[in-house]
């Protein structure tokens, strides 16, 4: 499971050319770990050939226009568990906690509810622990897995993955608590934020939600022990 966990963090960052040029390697990693089922391969497949054939410029563009411009959407869980709540600030914090305590140092520009950073942790885990920490924010997963369907977007896949790796039965209601929790959309404060963002051309460069990079790096780190074990 550590690798295929690996593989969907980094289906989940930002695209690179990294990332294009070794969708192949990811595609062969999820097939030959053999964890998931093969319906969700089959799912992840429109992904992975995306990456493989467009222009990294309209990837990137698609990327931002999905997890970007839309809270519904956004990559941090605790978006979706606490909105704008006082409680999202503490389980930060305790998110973070339990990291460290378990060697997993993050760099500063990196937040602990971020779905990649998350999924890197749990690769560090026995697979027994790992599907308990997917299981959590399992509910989560399934209406992200939902609300991109509807988009129609391929990373819908990713979150289809990761619920069929917890195991866990996500019920209607658990859905609809998701629904409730995650604030409305604003659009006025989203175009806000884009115009206060500094202008990048480094197409290399780190996106602002930071997430994975060193993409076959962190695939083939498998046998690190977890204190060694960092996300970059």
């Amino acid at each position: 499971m550590k690798l295929t966990l690996r593989s969907l963090a980094a289906l989940l960052g930002y695209p690179s050319a990294e990332l294009k040029e070794n969708a192949g390697e990811i595609r062969h990693v999820l097939r030959a770990e053999g964890v998931l089922p093969a319906a969700e391969l089959a799912r992840l497949e429109t992904l992975l050939s995306r990456l493989e054939t467009m222009e990294l410029l309209d990837l990137q563009s698609g990327y931002s226009e999905l997890f970007d411009r839309s809270r519904s959407l956004s990559l941090h869980l605790f978006e979706h568990v606490h909105g704008d709540s006082r409680e999202r600030g503490q389980a930060m914090i305790d998110l973070g906690q339990q990291y460290m305590e378990s060697g997993f140092f993050l760099e500063a520009s990196e937040l602990p509810d971020f779905v990649p950073v998350f999924l890197e942790y749990a690769s560090c885990l026995s697979a027994r622990d790992a599907r308990e920490m997917l299981g959590q924010p399992a509910h989560v997963f399934a209406a992200l897995a939902e609300r991109l369907d509807k988009r129609e977007a391929p990373y819908g896949a990713v979150f289809h993955a990761l619920v069929a790796l917890s195991k866990v039965r996500v019920a209607a209601d658990a859905r609809a608590l998701v629904d409730e929790n995650t604030p409305a959309e604003d659009a006025a404060d989203i175009d806000a934020e884009w115009e206060e963002a500094p202008v990048s051309f480094n197409l290399g460069g780190a996106h602002e939600m930071g997430g994975p990079t060193g993409v076959v790096a962190k695939i083939r780190a498998s046998n690190r022990p977890v204190n060694q074990e960092a996300a970059r």
